[in-house]
């Protein structure tokens, strides 16, 4: 299959390391222009440079904003007023008790998580249908449909993703523009590796580490490791593809084969 995003322009959040900018990579690849963005000018500046040095043609542009905030999108919709592709992959997650989670961290998931994505697509959608072309995904998790005990914040917010895709999917029906949610399981980043160390021990070599987080906090999982970044990218890639252009408002999966989950 090759895929051929040439001419198109692809805004990725939460693009200057792990999924989102292996993400931006695979979309540059295709031939797209790439609008990487973060809340680190210099960040996103280094990010450009890991792109360029595996795809030395592409064209990428770097936006600096707190997207979690009505300032940070109004600072990317003044930069890139319209796009062709949009990918909300930016998040944050943690663990906590859940007893101890405070009306203020609820809110900051809610904000960063979920209502970033709901003002870039109310912004974007109206000129995707309008050209009668367009591809939206939002970066969802495993925990949406799992929820895990030690992060049910994040795990309710990435079910608001699945229903925000649903909705707006139906928002788009017959207009050429499809909506759809990714579902990715535990994927190897520089936070998540933190992450596993914090709950398994910091003294097990990485390898050990990753083995005993799967058995025992994520143990329906058919791979039983953790997830690359650039696997993610290829199904963000396929789906922002004219190739699938007959789904959409879809929970499409690369969570590691949980065999008690179901998608609605």
């Amino acid at each position: 299959m090759r895929i051929a995003l040439d001419g198109r322009t692809a805004v990725v959040t939460g693009s200057s390391q792990g999924i989102g900018l292996a993400i931006a990579t695979g979309l540059a690849a295709a031939g797209a222009r790439v609008v990487l963005t973060g809340r680190s000018g210099e960040r996103l500046e280094a990010a450009a440079g890991v792109l360029r040095s595996g795809e030395p043609d592409a064209d990428v542009l770097t936006v600096a904003c707190d997207l979690a905030s009505e300032r940070g999108a109004a600072e990317l919709l003044d930069a890139v007023p319209a796009t062709d592709v949009l990918v909300n992959n930016l998040g944050i997650f943690g663990s906590r008790p859940p007893l101890e989670i405070t009306d203020e961290e609820w809110r900051t998931y809610f904000d960063t998580n979920v209502l970033s994505a709901v003002r870039l697509i109310r912004h974007y959608l109206p000129g995707m249908t309008g050209r009668g072309w367009g591809r939206v995904q939002n970066i969802a998790s495993d925990s949406a449909i799992v929820i895990p005990a030690e992060m049910i914040h994040y795990g309710v917010s990435k079910t608001a993703l699945l229903a925000v895709s649903r909705g707006f999917a139906k928002e788009a029906a017959g207009t050429g523009v499809t909506v759809n949610s990714v579902i990715a399981g535990p994927t190897h980043t520089g936070g998540v590796e933190d992450f596993v160390h914090e709950l398994v021990g910091g003294d097990l070599p990485w390898d050990e580490a990753q083995r005993e987080f799967m058995r025992l906090y994520r143990p329906q999982s058919l791979l039983r490791r953790l997830i690359e970044p650039e696997e993610i990218a290829n199904l963000v890639v396929y789906l922002s593809s004219p190739q699938a252009s007959a789904t959409t408002g879809a929970a499409v999966r690369v969570d590691g084969g949980y065999v008690d989950s179901i998608v609605p």
